[in-house]
Order: C-alpha cells, then sequence, then structure tokens
C-alpha cells in the first residue's frame, strides 16, 4: 500500500500523529504492544507428569516391594533413581518457558512518536497502530513500522532473517504482493536495530502480532515430544514388567506345588521380580548421558537436555542455518578487480601498490569508528556498518590503519549515501604529501602540479558509471573505453553470481577544496571492485563430508538471498549447484509434496520462521530424525520443534539458546559432527548394557526355573538374588558405558528412528546367554546336591555372579572380540570385574558374610571348577560374535 493510503486507512496523521485521546481509546481497543504468554502449567502439574513413565512406575514398585521385604537399603537406592529421573525431566519440563522469557526481554522500553503535533517519549508497551514513531541510528525498532520517511536509513534484521548484511530502507511500495521478509525494504519491525540513517514509520501491528510475536506464539504452540530413547524405554518397560511377572508367577506356583515354605518362598519371588527388572537401568543411562555431556562440553558443546546428545546420534537430516553456524557471521572482502586483474585477498600476503590505493580508498571512504566498548565475541573493534567495517579490516590486514590513512588524509567534506544515487563521496585533505607518496602510487606529475585534495567516491558500480571518465592502470589513467567498460561489468556480474556484495571505487585528485556535490564527482578515475562476503568457516567443509559418510544429509535453511546461498553451499560441498528451494514454494508445498521436496534439496533460501517450522515438521513426519540449527529469534520455533535443536553460544540470541537442546559454545558445525559421533556411541553403550543386565537376569531366572524340574530346592536365597543384582547393576553396568566408540561408528548410516532397542535377534541371545548362564550354573550345584555337600548353593551362587563379569566383558562390542578391542582399552571395566571378583570371595571366605548370605566356605578345587564353568557363558558371547562376522564376510 501507499504510504498516504495506509495514514488513511489507520486516520494517522504524518506530521502531527495520533490525539493523545485517540492513542488511550485504541490502547484500550488493541492492548498492549508486548508479547503475552499462554497460561503454562504450574510446577505441580509438572511433577506429576514425571511419573507417567512406565520405568518410573516400575522403579516405584520396585522400591516397594523391597521395602516389604526388609531391605530398606536398596529400597533407599531405588528411591534415589526416582528422585534423580524425576529431577532431571522437571527441569526439561521449563525450556520453553525459558524461550519465551527470553523474547520478552528483547521488548523495547521506550519510544519517541509524535502525539498530538509534538514529540513525546513513551513507554513502548503504550503504542498503538497508527502512532507515527520517530527512528535514528542506535534505536531498538518498538513496533512492526510501515516507514513513511527513510534519510539514508539501514537497520539489522539478523535476529529475523539471519542475513548478516544490513538492509537499506526505502518508502517506496513493494512490487511483489508476498515478498519474503528480507526484501519488505519499506518495513521495520519489533526488536531490530537502526544501525544507520533516520526516519519514520507508521505503527502496523503490535504485541502479539508483530513477527517477534508471531514467532512467540510458534514457540509456545510447539508440543515436547518425547525422545526417542525414552519412548524406548517405556516399551521396553511394559514388556519387561509383563514378562517378569509371567515368570515369576509360574515360579511361585510350581514351587508352592512343590511344597516349599510359604514365606522363604514370597520372599523369593519379589526377589527374583526385582531382579528380573533392571532398576539400575535408568540410572545408569543417565550416568552415561551425564558423563557423554562432561566430554562434548571439553569440545566447546553445552548439553541443555541429557538425552539429546542420544537423539543426536540418531539424526538423518540437519537443517543448518547459514549466517554464523556454516560461516563467520561477518563480512570479509575476499575478492578484488583492480588494473584489470580479478585478485583472491585470500591468497594475499602482501599488496602491491594497486591493490593498497583501492583498499585505502574504500577504508577512508566509511563512516566506521572505533568502538567505545569491548570488543565483540570475533575480537571486532569497529562499529558501524558491517560492510564498511570490512573495507577497514581489509585494508589494516595490509597494514593500512584506518587511523594512519585519516592522519594523512583527513576528511573536510562528504556527500552521504543515497539509495537513488547508490553512493558515497568524500573530499580528504592531503595533509603529509610525502607520506601520501610514499605509501600509494598517485601520479607524480599530478603531486607536484600542486593536488591538495583527494575525492573518493564507493558505491554500486552502474551508480558511479555517469561520474568516472577513465580508469586507473597502475602506471596512470586511462580513458573509459567500451573495452574497459565490458572488462568492469564482466568482474562485476562475476562477483556478484558468487554472492559476493560488490562495490565500486573511484578516486580523483584535484587542488580545490570543499565546493558543490556536481564539483565533487565529476571526472572521476575508476579505480577497482571489491567483492565481500560472510565466508565459510574453514572446518565446515570436513564437517560436512563427515555427516554424509555417516549418511546423514545436510540441508542449508536461510533467510539469505538464493544466490549468496548456493555460492556458499557449493563451496562448503552441500550441494552441487542444483536449485535453490526458496520459502515462497515452501509456503505452497504441504506434508509429503514439501518433504519430497526438501530432502531432495540441499539449500532452503528466503525462509521465513514458519516455513523452517513447517519444514522441520514435514521431515519429521517423513519419518526423518531432525537437527536444527540456528542462532536468531527467527530460529527459535524450529529449534524447540527439531528432535534436536542447537543453538550458537558465541553469536547466538538468548531465544536461540532457550529453545535448543545443545549450545555451541564455538559456534563450530563441526562440533556437531563430535557431538553425533558421541551420541552413536552413547547408544551403542546404552544398547551393551542393556542387553548385559537382561542377560544376567534371565540367567537367574532360568537357575530358578530349572532347579525344581531337575528335583533340586530353591537354589538361592532371597539376599544372594538381590546381591548377584546389585552386582550386575553397579560397577560392570557403569564400566560398559565408557566404552569407547568403535572404529566405524561415522562410516555406518543412521540407525532406523524406531528400531527396537534391542530387536528379535538380540532379544534371542539374551534367553540362549542367559539359558546357558542357567544350565552352567545348575551343574556346578547339581554334582554338589546330588552328593549331599552343603556348599552346593554357595557354587550355584558363585558360578552366577562370576559368569555375569564375563558377560559384561563379552558385551563390550555387537561384533569385535575382546582379544582384539584389548583388556586394557576398557580401564573402568576391567577395575570394576576385579573389584567385583574380590567381593564374591569375601562373601565366601569371611565369616560375617557368610552368616549374612548364607553361603559356605568353597574348597579351592571346587573354586577352580566353578571359575571354569563360569567362562562358558562369555565363550558363549564370543562364539556368537565370531558367527556374525563369518556372515558379514559371506555376504
Amino acid at each position: 500500500m501507499a504510504a498516504a493510503s495506509i495514514l488513511c486507512t489507520l486516520g494517522t496523521d504524518a506530521h502531527r500523529g495520533l490525539a493523545t485521546s485517540e492513542a488511550a481509546n485504541r490502547l484500550l481497543q488493541f492492548g498492549a504492544n508486548e508479547i503475552l504468554r499462554l497460561r503454562r502449567p504450574g510446577p505441580w502439574s509438572i511433577l506429576a507428569r514425571q511419573f507417567r513413565s512406565v520405568m518410573i512406575l516400575i522403579l516405584l514398585v520396585a522400591g516397594a516391594a523391597s521395602a516389604a521385604t526388609g531391605d530398606y537399603k536398596d529400597a533407599l537406592a531405588i528411591a534415589a533413581m526416582v528422585v534423580l529421573n524425576v529431577a532431571l525431566g522437571f527441569r526439561q519440563e521449563y525450556r520453553a518457558e525459558r524461550a519465551l522469557e527470553a523474547l520478552e526481554r528483547l521488548s523495547v522500553p521506550h519510544a519517541r512518536v509524535l502525539r498530538s503535533g509534538s514529540v513525546e517519549t513513551v513507554p513502548a508497551r503504550e503504542l498503538v497502530p497508527g502512532d507515527v514513531v520517530l527512528l535514528e541510528a542506535g534505536n531498538l525498532v518498538p513496533a512492526d513500522l510501515r516507514l513513511i520517511e527513510a534519510h539514508i536509513l539501514r537497520t539489522n534484521e539478523s535476529i529475523l532473517t539471519g542475513e548478516s548484511q544490513t538492509v537499506e530502507k526505502e518508502v517506496e511500495c513493494l512490487s511483489a504482493e508476498e515478498a519474503p521478509l528480507g526484501d519488505r525494504t519499506n518495513m521495520a519491525y519489533l526488536g531490530t536495530t537502526v544501525t544507520y540513517g533516520r526516519g519514520a514509520g507508521i505503527v502496523v501491528h503490535t504485541g502479539k502480532n508483530t513477527e517477534l510475536g508471531r514467532i512467540s506464539s510458534m514457540i509456545q504452540e510447539v508440543e515436547e515430544r518425547p525422545t526417542r530413547l525414552q519412548i524406548l524405554l517405556d516399551r521396553l518397560g511394559r514388556k519387561l514388567a509383563l514378562a517378569a511377572l509371567a515368570v515369576v508367577a509360574i515360579i511361585f506356583s510350581i514351587n508352592l506345588l512343590r511344597g516349599e515354605e510359604l514365606r522363604v518362598l514370597f520372599l523369593t519371588s519379589i526377589s527374583l521380580a526385582v531382579a528380573a527388572v533392571p532398576e539400575g537401568l535408568p540410572t545408569v543411562i543417565v550416568i552415561a548421558l551425564a558423563l557423554g555431556s562432561q566430554r562434548m562440553l571439553k569440545r566447546h558443546a553445552l548439553i541443555r537436555q541429557l538425552t539429546a546428545i542420544e537423539t543426536l546420534g540418531a539424526v538423518t537430516v540437519i537443517c543448518s542455518d547459514k549466517t554464523g553456524t556454516l560461516t563467520e557471521n561477518r563480512m570479509t572482502v575476499t575478492r578484488a578487480f583492480t588494473n584489470g586483474r580479478n585478485v583472491d585477498l585470500r591468497d594475499r600476503k602482501r599488496a602491491d601498490p594497486e591493490l593498497s590505493l583501492l583498499l585505502a580508498c574504500g577504508a577512508l571512504s566509511t563512516d566506521v569508528a572505533a568502538s567505545s566498548g569491548n570488543q565483540d565475541t570475533h575480537g571486532e573493534r569497529w562499529s558501524g556498518d558491517p560492510t564498511e567495517i570490512a573495507l577497514v579490516r581489509a585494508a589494516e590486514s595490509f597494514g593500512l590503519g584506518k587511523e594512519f590513512l585519516e592522519r594523512i588524509l583527513p576528511r573536510v567534506d562528504e556527500i552521504p549515501f543515497d539509495a537513488r544515487r547508490k553512493r558515497m563521496t568524500t573530499l580528504h585533505r592531503i595533509a603529509v604529501p610525502e607520506a601520501v607518496a610514499a605509501l600509494i602510487p598517485l601520479e607524480a606529475a599530478s603531486m607536484s602540479a600542486g593536488a591538495t585534495h583527494l575525492t573518493i567516491s564507493k558505491g554500486a558500480a552502474d551508480g558511479l558509471v555517469d561520474r568516472v571518465t577513465s580508469v586507473w592502470s597502475g602506471e596512470g589513467t586511462e580513458p573509459l573505453t567500451e573495452v574497459w567498460g565490458q572488462r568492469i561489468r564482466a568482474a562485476n556480474e562475476e562477483m556478484a553470481s558468487a554472492g559476493s556484495r560488490v562495490l565500486g571505487v573511484a578516486f580523483r585528485l584535484s587542488n580545490r577544496g570543499p565546493g558543490s556535490s556536481e564539483e565533487m564527482e565529476r571526472d572521476l578515475v575508476f579505480l577497482g571492485l571489491v567483492g565481500m562476503l560472510d565466508p565459510p568457516r574453514p572446518e565446515v567443509k570436513g564437517a560436512v563430508e563427515t555427516c554424509k559418510s555417516a549418511g546423514i544429509r545436510p540441508i542449508m535453511v536461510t533467510g539469505d538471498h538464493p544466490l549468496t546461498a548456493r555460492s556458499v553451499a557449493q563451496e562448503l560441498g552441500i550441494g552441487d549447484g542444483e536449485t535453490v528451494l526458496t520459502g515462497n514454494e515452501i509456503s505452497r508445498l504441504a506434508g509429503e509434496d514439501l518433504a519430497r521436496q526438501a530432502f531432495g534439496f540441499a539449500v532452503c533460501a528466503r525462509v521465513a520462521p514458519e516455513d523452517k517450522l513447517a519444514l522441520v515438521e514435514a521431515l519429521q513426519a517423513s519419518g526423518h530424525v531432525v537437527a536444527m540449527t540456528g542462532d536468531g529469534v527467527n530460529d527459535a520455533p524450529a529449534l524447540a520443534k527439531a528432535d534436536v535443536g542447537i543453538a550458537m553460544g558465541r553469536t547466538g540470541t538468548d531465544v536461540a539458546r532457550q529453545a535448543a537442546d545443545i549450545v555451541l559454545e564455538d559456534d563450530n558445525f563441526a562440533t556437531i559432527v563430535a557431538a553425533i559421533e558421541e551420541g552413536r556411541a552413547i547408544y551403542d553403550n546404552i544398547r551393551k548394557f542393556v542387553r548385559y543386565l537382561l542377560t544376567c537376569n534371565s540367567g537367574e531366572l532360568w537357575v530358578v526355573l530349572l532347579a525344581p524340574l531337575a528335583g533340586m530346592p530353591l537354589p538361592l536365597t532371597p539376599l544372594q538374588i538381590l546381591w548377584m543384582n546389585l552386582v550386575t547393576d553397579g560397577l560392570p553396568a557403569l564400566a560398559l558405558g565408557l566404552e569407547p566408540a568403535e572404529p566405524d561408528t561415522m562410516r555406518r548410516p543412521p540407525r532406523p528412528p524406531y528400531e527396537a532397542l534391542l530387536g528379535v535377534r538380540r532379544g534371542f541371545s539374551i534367553l540362549t546367554i542367559g539359558l546357558l548362564l542357567g544350565v552352567t550354573a545348575l551343574l556346578g550345584g547339581y554334582r554338589l546336591w546330588s552328593a549331599r555337600q552343603p556348599e552346593w548353593q554357595t557354587a550355584i551362587f558363585t558360578v552366577v555372579t562370576l559368569s555375569q563379569l564375563g558377560l559384561a566383558l563379552g558385551c563390550r562390542s555387537e561384533s569385535a572380540s575382546v582379544f582384539r578391542l584389548g583388556l586394557t582399552s576398557n580401564k573402568p571395566l576391567l577395575g570394576a570385574v576385579v573389584a567385583t571378583f574380590a567381593l564374591q570371595l569375601l562373601l565366601i571366605y569371611v565369616p560375617f558374610c557368610q552368616i549374612a548370605f548364607g553361603t559356605r566356605p568353597l574348597p579351592l578345587f571346587e573354586l577352580g571348577i566353578c571359575l571354569a564353568l563360569s567362562t562358558l557363558a562369555f565363550w558363549g558371547i564370543e562364539l556368537e560374535k565370531l558367527m556374525r562376522r563369518m556372515r558379514k564376510l559371506s555376504s
């Protein structure tokens, strides 16, 4: 709409603003200009939700059973596990709440508005549609505004669009009705920053109706989903609970019919029920994840939600923001064209005379100033427009400091940048002719002819053409011929097609001081072009290759221009220059069509926050596990929705960090790859010790189930069962969680998203190896029982316990032999095995322990037999792995 039409629609006068009384009425009608939060569940409601987990319920039953048998130590240990798990879940519920609080901190406290013909400073929350707001450099925009005045006005909209370049604003109508947010040059948005110039705008949206408010609503609407690990553990918990109840019921019935004492049988059944369910599993998993997060912290990844690191190991797609994630988030001069030559500044160690002149003139013709505050995260000490800062840093990198240049060539006049002229011109007095002549190769004839001033003009190449009459060729000037014009246009198009922002620089020597703008910009000499972009991080290309080898699809999702996005993606190896999917195209697609299209594209550009959210939802609906990276407010809804949200710690906003699961403290995409490897290793270890725990518990159940069939009495006492359960869930299980990543961890595809934690093959292995353990233990005790030796029960107890130590060693890998891994590659596990073996000997040979656990000392010969029998389960696992390797080789 034209500005005049908007003024008419909103009943506003551009020169007087709203009447104070009308503003008060509209405040009642539209409400305060602030982002309101929906009603959130209270602490007690959040706490109650934590007890819906099947594993938590099983733990509570196991704790009650332990207390009923008088085993208060075990009951207290289980209670501690419950508290730990509930506390972690309770903490995670506040993530979205903190993200919204961070959004509120972006609100602007005050604004300058026209009310009843005078300029007033009012609280920003009192702004209403129709207010005329005045803007100047340094202001935060207090609402969504349609601009009606723009005097060299530029804003930084990176929190909404992700683009590092400032946006030049104008008041003219847009030609496109559905222009992406980054192309709406006649709008200014709440929370963005005015970096240059001044202007005025009419408030068109306030509070929840602003772009920032819509993002807030999207964050609130994102539902928290359980992680895949939580889903798998819940499923496993249900199956284990049913299986344990069935087996214990069978054992209870058989032994009751055989005439066993009811009290002992009841205690044994409860002990078996506790033993059948690995109540230490949630705690072992939490400890494994916590240790993994500590390792990741050393590699600059802060894990805000423990289960996220395991989920990251299952990621199939990484939707990565460009600015600040794949790139350095600062404009940098990378290329130049001068004296008819294209120059790559990244390959240059020294500047030749022509390049020195180009860079010096570029740095002088800027309004950059030394920052009064601390350096930013990049060590930047300049403040101003990012494009101009890039020019100053480029000159500095070749020894042409801005302070020194301004000392020998102080500015005496200027013509500010104008969007219509597309250029800025400055006039400098030659204060130190000798230094200038030594520094930059100005024509000696001109210097000796009494040149006292240097005019510099910079801007779009087409904006300089009308004022340029000659070209600098290194040795002097040449007329601007058609040939030179074609060379300049070709260089300009080449840089622009590579995604660079291109500026032309021209100059003129004269012996006249300040004058009219027409005089200052007459007969300029074209000096060259500079191309600048936000350069890719050097380590990202290797990280992208690792992702591909691990079966992970990287997709760049950015608010930047498609040409720039495609150029950066090609340089990093994300895609091969194929067509870019735009935000407008995403908004027209839905469901399976969107997921199919998105997965086929490597680059999505000019995307709005709702486009990112729709993209993540479509990929998830297609069965993908999605990681989303970002740093701006515009990324927050998608970060919250993704299976794993990854925010930048150094350049990211508070909103993005609070909505994410993982924060990269070094803003390094390569750190994500390290986290993926860690996540895969942790999941492997979780599966290893789940298999270990269930195999051990299966062996104990087989012993008690098969003994009556062999005519034997109950082979184990309740306390012995609880001791073995403690041994299984204790040090060996924890040490398995420290197993290093296997060599092929990042050379295999991601696991299927909803793959069972164990599956049929592993379930069969658990039952068969458990059966082998149970039969072996009964054989060891049956010989002594049939000979009426009193230590028969101790022999069974010993074989079962020591077999579990062998199983811990055998479960270190799914396929590799322990002897190939080396016994010392997991020293904590080796130490746990030795310590547990020593404790078992104490239970057998120390009189006090014999009384407590009902054991009898074993003769050394019998102990040796027990040791030999206890290795059979270990050899069973090793044989199983050997057969698997042979099948793999044959296939």
